[in-house]
């Protein structure tokens, strides 16, 4: 696909979990969409006294082809590699603080900042790091990201990566011997079930003791121990105003994979309270800060943008829209938006020559259900269009592809069957049109931008001057960590997001 497209937006309550049954049933209707996996990240550790990396065992082991694999392969995942030469400095100032009192100063790391808006932080064997830059975008201070840093060091200081590659081998190996000696099927995905939790179980117990490894390591390099439990509490409050806003896959982030926030802050609070009380360690704020203004926020340039309920792509040089009362986000996939009724929309584009009438491709077999008699062209705000009615599993479906260049654009419209379909897709599909050069030029991302309070100075006022960002307040209030009585000081930085 030529370009990253959206995220199904979910709603809140009944009716919302209902809109999400149509949103599968839009890609089946494809027989050709590509999803995306994750490859599987190595978690959990424990010290020890001989830890593998890159640099230590043999040059054709299996264990470096592994980590070089997948390090490529989590740079692919998560958007490429992010530049920012103050980012950079900033992290490789805490990196240098906690390697400076780690039990093997000696040993190296490779840490690379990744561009996704996702909340996550990982390490694979051989000291390879990865920040994504929307987790830098919530911390608030360099003990919070030392907290996160230090928590994916422990995992290197140890031999658990390949610990845990063995007992994944091992429970497919006894795996396999259970499905070939048991006559009892049922009995065979019992015991192959009862081993995956058994891994899952231990996952999670070795990421609590990698929390209590790296607050250790953060208190000894000075840092606030505290910032471990404020900022999972941060991320926990950003995942829930996300969920709210639409956003329902966050299999990439940081709290899918780890345990549970509530636990992990009453287990990093006692361990930060071993270290000493409230106030111990430097928290280094406005020097965090500093090095994030300007740090890009949300979806990148290349992947469009969704403001309000429209989304527009500066790039390609296309725009839609969708009703008002619809949640439009974008994935990997396509841009999917549901709304009322149990009403649900894809927009995604595909290559086509120019030499294939449109009508053929419709009924070239990517459409499920697709009615032959029902196809119209039609020439739509200067461009050549074609649309179809397809149907499935009591779903009736407006199929519209819209050619623009050597690709076209393909607009799904799904219903409940008895529901007019028409009075959706029409205004969805003619709202599609070409950018002017003026209108991609004045496109802008968003990007954190540091401001400084004045006197009198308002955490609602500060709110208003984001642009092109839902609920301003609520999200300036999580990335700054203010709480319902917070308020602001004259010279106090603050974090807000604007396309500006």
């Amino acid at each position: 696909m030529a370009f990253k497209l959206a995220k199904a937006a979910a709603g809140s309550g009944g009716a919302a979990h209902k809109r999400h049954a149509v949103l599968p049933l839009l890609a089946l209707l494809l027989s050709s969409c590509v999803t995306v996996s994750t490859p599987e990240l190595l978690d959990g550790v424990r010290p020890s006294a001989v830890p593998v990396t890159v640099d230590t065992v043999n040059p054709d082991s299996d264990l470096k082809r592994l980590a070089r694999a997948q390090n490529q392969a989590v740079i692919n995942t998560y958007g490429g590699e992010y530049s920012n030469p103050t980012v950079e400095l900033a992290v490789a100032r805490i990196v240098g603080r906690l390697v400076a009192v780690s039990p093997d100063p000696g040993q190296t790391y490779t840490i690379t900042l990744l561009n996704s808006p996702q909340i996550n932080a990982f390490a694979l064997p051989g000291g390879f790091l990865y920040l994504t830059r929307g987790l830098i975008a919530v911390a608030n201070d360099s003990a919070e990201l030392s907290a996160v840093i230090a928590h994916e060091m422990a995992h290197v200081l140890a031999n658990h990566g390949v610990e845990r590659q063995r007992l994944e081998q091992r429970e497919a190996l006894a795996g396999r011997i259970i499905s070939e000696i048991s006559s009892d099927p049922t009995e065979a995905r019992r015991s192959q079930l009862q081993g995956k939790l058994r891994l899952a179980q231990f996952s999670r117990a070795q990421e609590l003791e990698a929390d209590a490894i790296g607050i250790g390591l953060m208190g000894k390099a000075g840092f606030d121990p505290y910032a471990a439990s404020r900022f999972q509490r941060a991320m926990a409050a950003y995942s829930a105003f996300r969920r709210r806003g639409g956003e329902r896959d966050g299999s990439l982030d940081f709290l899918a994979s780890h345990p549970s926030a509530p636990q992990r802050e009453a287990l990093s609070d006692a361990k930060a309270r071993e270290i000493g009380p409230p106030g111990t360690g430097s928290r280094d704020r406005d020097a965090y800060l500093a090095g994030l203004d300007g740090l890009l926020y949300g979806d990148p340039p290349e992947e469009g943008y969704v403001r309000g309920s429209s989304f527009v792509h500066p790039g390609l040089g296309i725009a839609f829209s969708v009703p008002a009362d619809f949640d439009i986000e974008n994935t990997k996939e396509a841009v999917l938006a549901t709304g009322p009724g149990d009403a649900a929309i894809r927009f995604d584009g595909a290559s086509l020559a120019t030499n294939v009438p449109l009508p053929a491709y419709l009924q070239s077999g990517w459409v499920t259900g697709l009615d032959p008699a029902s196809i119209q062209t039609f020439t739509l705000n200067g461009l050549e269009a074609a649309s179809a009615r397809a149907a499935a599993r009591n779903w009736v479906f407006d199929v519209t592809v819209i050619r623009v260049g050597t690709g076209v654009y393909r607009i799904l419209t799904a219903m409940p069957g008895a529901a007019d379909v028409e009075a959706l897709a029409a205004p969805v599909r003619n709202s599609f049109r070409t950018l002017s050069d003026a209108e991609r030029a004045a496109i802008k991302p968003l990007r954190v931008r540091i401001v400084m309070a004045r006197a009198g100075d308002t955490i609602a006022g500060l709110a208003a001057r984001m642009k092109d960002v839902d609920r301003a307040e609520e999200l300036l209030r999580i990335l700054n960590g203010f709480g319902p009585g917070s308020s602001l000081s004259a010279g106090q930085k603050v974090k807000i997001v604007t396309s500006d």
